[in-house]
């Protein structure tokens, strides 16, 4: 369906899109992994309205692209709303998002709240930002969605963020845990999805650059060094070197877990576990003489 387009049937976001068998590939793959998340999720609400949150990086434009061509192509019914954060961080390019998204014929909201300035004031020096940046992100989102009748706020993570997560949370956290593609908010009134969860972040990159969107780089987080997401990149990306191939096996075991077969009590009933009985033994009637 992605082959035979002519400019009369393409979305905006995708003009001037390369037309090698490559780049072809790569887009059906996005858009096919997308939809297989979104299905495999129970992510639609038929008539559902989605806030699809960017910030100007590769993997939002990759999201929004990727929910674009399957509404574009009636797979997705639901109505998609983009909305950037402006936080107030120095040197922000403001204007390029809002260009971009009128320019593409996208329905967008620009909302500026200055959380730069609370999270630089409150995180003591040394320290990283991310944490509480997320969380101030994530408030003001939650209230732009009920604000605009959105059900769901969209987020960009893709398969290596979820699997970053994971590790972090195992090595920093000492718990099985991770980002995962469908969640209900604490308030029970929003979800959140992650329709790019079986995307791996090299298509998003690739993806982006290929189609020359305006990537905004996150200059608050990127700039400091020792994240701990940063070191567990390091470590799955030498992983990946020595084995490829071994961060998609090990994103599939998070879908296949076992607790039986792993420790914790809350899961698997290991005190309530118990043996089979034995089958009854069967008794051998005495000889009539007795010398049975």
């Amino acid at each position: 369906m992605l082959d035979d387009d002519t400019p009369d049937d393409i979305h905006p976001l995708f003009r001037g899109a390369p037309r090698t068998t490559e780049f072809r590939k790569l887009r059906k793959r996005i858009v096919r992994d997308t939809r297989a998340a979104i299905e495999q999720f129970g992510m639609v609400e038929r008539g559902a309205r989605w806030l699809v949150c960017l910030s100007g990086g590769k993997d939002s434009y990759t999201l929004l692209a990727a929910l674009t061509e399957l509404q574009w192509r009636g797979l997705l019914p639901v109505e998609l709303l983009a909305c950037n954060l402006d936080q107030g961080q120095p040197g922000f390019p403001a204007t390029v998002l809002p260009e971009f998204l009128t320019r593409m014929g996208v329905p967008h909201r620009i909302e500026y709240q200055d959380t730069y300035s609370i999270v630089v004031d409150k995180v003591p020096q040394g320290r990283t930002y991310c944490a509480l940046c997320s969380r101030l992100r994530r408030g003001n989102l939650y209230r732009i969605a009920r604000e605009e009748g959105c059900s769901a706020v969209v987020l960009g993570h893709h398969r290596d963020d979820i699997l970053e997560t994971f590790f972090m949370n195992l090595f920093h956290g000492g718990r099985l845990a991770t980002m995962p593609p469908k969640l209900l908010n604490e308030e029970g009134d929003l979800f959140v999805y992650r329709p790019l969860a079986f995307v791996a972040e090299a298509d998003c990159d690739r993806f982006a650059r290929a189609m020359d969107y305006p990537i905004i780089p996150c200059d608050l987080c990127g700039s400091q060094d020792g994240l701990q997401r940063q070191q567990v990149k390091q470590i799955l990306d030498g992983w990946e070197k020595n084995s490829p191939g071994r961060r998609q096996v090990m994103f599939r075991a998070l879908m296949n877990a076992r607790p039986s077969h792993l420790l914790d009590p809350a899961l698997f009933d290991f005190a309530g576990l118990a043996r089979a009985k034995p089958a009854a033994t069967a008794t051998i009637p005495p000889k009539p003489d007795g010398s049975g």
